[in-house]
């Protein structure tokens, strides 16, 4: 197959050709650098990329295969890491200058999941300043001149330029869905606890979740299945069995999904084609897919998201405001400072908002399979100043419920819009499932009751 061919592939449509020996990690790396050196000039997406090292990751990987070794789900598969997730002996400089030339001594555990998986690592995505909102000089590639959202912004750039086939981002307010949306990927955020954290940068120990890119739904339950799990060092994971994401995923579902179209607090931020856009949407699902309204205290979502991320950024990146607070940008230290003002009182009655809110989304989900809902409020906006709003997204974050972009919708001029679907807690398989569903549907693919 020509280097074309392989980076437009799914992920695992290269899974099974590695496994099958019709491709080998040496290939497939050489393919994805290739594409690398001729679309990063312009995307600039990677904080950092050592050739070399991908190419002598791949060719362990071959050399473990042909002696007979067992190949993990991942084998082969160059995955781009978001540099605030720690990479041993590699930068992870987490967008400021406060921690350039920074080398971990160890993998975060996500990485070391990557790796044991058989992934290559591809090398460190650009991300926002301290998964902030202060931008880094990453571009969108579906119009350079626009934003491609944050704070993961390289990862999901990388992904849509086809620069990597899988990619690693945070979410603290709306850092994995909104990017996803504005690059025209899919990004998946699950269950809040459900990928351990260690090793990834704090903002907000309450809020902070790991995230996935790909281009497809299939590819982002790939990814995210080898990822899932208990760490003790993380608080917010539990001692369960990780859910079988992929083969729920690839299943069609046991009857036809049942959506709630719910208009988002902020949906009067929606741009016309945004609205315009759910309105046809809404209207090609038919009795599949029914408007429910949120009740008034889910108005209240956006403050109490922003009042427990900006109490805890205040302690979390103290270090940083000691060590040099005039190399930190205005929207950072005015964060920081708000932060510094809450009431303890006022921080601590937030928290036991999430509880709430679950409970009201418990009456939509006990009857819809999924709420679906914008992933943003509009395409990505134009210049490079802002990362675009967040405001379709630090609901479902702070609820810690899991989320999917689906890149379903674009404006007029070929611009990506995401469809965002939202679940209950730990329905992350089901979700996917459902994800899977609405692509095939809305591309005129068969459904099925049963």
């Amino acid at each position: 197959m020509a280097a074309e061919g392989l980076i437009g592939a799914s992920a695992l449509a290269l899974r099974e050709r590695i496994a099958a020996g019709a491709l080998s990690a040496a290939e497939l790396a050489e393919a994805f650098l290739a594409r690398i050196d001729a679309a990063e000039p312009e995307i600039r997406a990677f904080a950092h990329i050592d050739p070399d090292h991908v190419r002598a990751q791949a060719r362990a990987l071959d050399e473990w295969r042909r002696r007979g070794r067992p190949i993990g789900p991942l084998h082969g598969l160059p995955v781009a890491v978001k540099d605030i997730i720690d990479t041993a002996r590699m930068p992870t400089e987490n967008g400021t200058p406060l921690d350039a030339g920074r080398v971990p001594a160890q993998d975060a555990f996500v990485v070391a999941r990557l790796r044991a998986a058989g992934a290559v690592i591809l090398g460190k995505t650009v991300t926002t300043e301290l998964a902030f909102l202060h931008p880094g000089p990453t571009r969108n590639p579906n119009a350079p001149g626009r934003t491609p959202g944050g704070s993961s912004s390289g990862s999901a750039a990388a992904v849509a330029a086809g620069m990597a086939p899988l990619a690693l981002g945070t979410q603290t307010g709306g850092s994995v869905i909104r990017p996803a949306s504005f690059c025209g990927v899919v990004g998946f955020k699950p269950t809040f606890g459900a990928i351990p954290r260690t090793g990834v940068l704090t903002q907000s120990p309450s809020l902070d979740t790991v995230g996935v890119f790909a281009r497809g739904v299939g590819d982002a339950a790939l990814i995210a299945e080898a990822l899932f799990g208990h760490d003790p060092a993380d608080p917010a994971t539990q001692p369960a069995p990780a859910p079988r994401l992929l083969d729920t995923a690839s299943a069609p579902p046991p009857v036809t999904p049942l959506l709630a179209f719910v208009p988002p607090p902020g949906w009067d931020q929606a741009a016309p084609e945004m609205r315009a856009a759910f309105e046809e949407l809404v209207a090609f699902l038919g009795q599949q897919c029914e408007t429910v309204r949120l009740p008034p205290a889910f108005d209240e979502a956006a403050a109490l998201r922003e009042r427990i991320n900006f109490a805890e950024m205040a302690k979390c990146f103290h270090h940083y405001e000691r060590r040099g607070a005039d190399r930190l940008s205005h929207e950072l230290r005015a964060a920081l400072e708000a932060g510094k003002r809450i009431p303890a009182r006022d921080y601590i009655a937030a928290l036991d908002w999430p509880r709430v809110l679950n409970a009201g989304l418990e009456e939509i989900f006990h009857r819809f399979d999924a709420i679906l809902t914008p992933a943003a409020p509009g395409p990505a906006p134009e210049g490079l100043d802002s990362t675009g709003s967040s405001i379709f997204n630090g609901l479902w974050t702070l609820c810690g419920v899991p989320c999917i972009t689906l890149p379903l919708l674009e404006t007029a001029e070929g611009l990506p819009m995401g469809v965002q679907l939202v679940a209950r807690r730990w329905d992350d398989a089901r979700l996917l499932r459902t994800a899977n569903w609405l692509v095939r549907h809305a591309a005129g693919g068969e459904t099925q009751d049963g």
